[in-house]
């Protein structure tokens, strides 16, 4: 059954939360994505089995949440993981999909004390600036510029409108330009059939983030939503692999 929670914004937040052994598992979505998706639903049924605790949620403007989904931007879609994280006490295992993999980036900068582990999937650090503002043509920057929004075709239904807002509140919470210590295991898992997260999106990830442990996995042929049934395997038994080596 869906449960809310209020943020101290004044977002109200869906969730379903499963109790069980710690570390919790984290599940963090995408751009538009809710907590009711393949690789979501999956994960909790992983969980359930293993008797994990596990977390799934809808940051505000998506899925089962309150507000707009042109109303958010980054930082606030950060503020919703972090308000659902006080659900939970104890260590984290964060499971990050495409923008997910951005917001859990940004909560083990936060919070890397409570941080026993990060898988990424697609993870699309960076993304306002990097993606969408650097392939902006001159007419599209002007047409944010004068409506303060922008239309992009998407081939998972209705084009994304993009708000001046995203692209400005983005640059305050950007992770490849400073350095990004992750003292804890972390995989990131990339296919290379991907054509919205490309793999140099992950090479540089991998490059420019510091840990003692982390790997990328490249799997061939696999696209963003990496959700079939061979994926989702791995991307279980990463989860797995993150947490038997946090236990050494």
């Amino acid at each position: 059954m869906t449960q809310f929670l209020d943020t101290p914004q004044g977002r109200r937040i869906a969730y379903h939360l499963t109790e069980g052994e710690g570390p919790t598992v984290v599940f963090l979505g995408g751009f538009k994505s809710d907590m009711g998706g393949t690789k979501a639903v999956h994960l909790e049924t992983w969980a359930r089995a293993q008797g994990r605790a596990f977390l799934r949620f809808d940051y505000s403007g998506h899925g089962e949440s309150s507000e707009a989904f042109t109303d958010g931007a980054i930082g606030d879609w950060f503020q919703d993981a972090l308000a659902a994280l006080d659900l939970v006490q104890g260590e984290l295992v964060l499971v990050g999909s495409s923008m997910g993999g951005w917001i859990s980036l940004l909560v083990a900068r936060h919070m890397p004390a409570r941080i026993a582990g990060l898988v990424t999937i697609a993870a699309a650090p960076d993304f306002t600036q990097d993606s969408m503002w650097a392939g902006f043509s001159d007419t599209q920057k002007e047409a944010l510029a004068r409506d303060g929004q922008v239309a992009l075709p998407s081939e998972y239904g209705e084009p994304y409108i993009i708000t001046k807002r995203l692209i400005e509140e983005g640059r305050d919470q950007l992770v490849l330009r400073d350095p990004l210590h992750l003292p804890f295991p972390v995989r990131f898992l990339q296919g290379t059939a991907d054509v919205d997260v490309k793999m140099d999106v992950a090479l540089r990830l991998l490059a420019h983030a510091q840990g003692e442990n982390m790997r990328l996995t490249l799997v061939d042929g696999a696209d963003h939503r990496f959700s079939d049934a061979a994926c989702l395997a791995l991307t279980t038994a990463t989860i797995q692999e993150v947490i038997d080596a946090g236990c050494e």
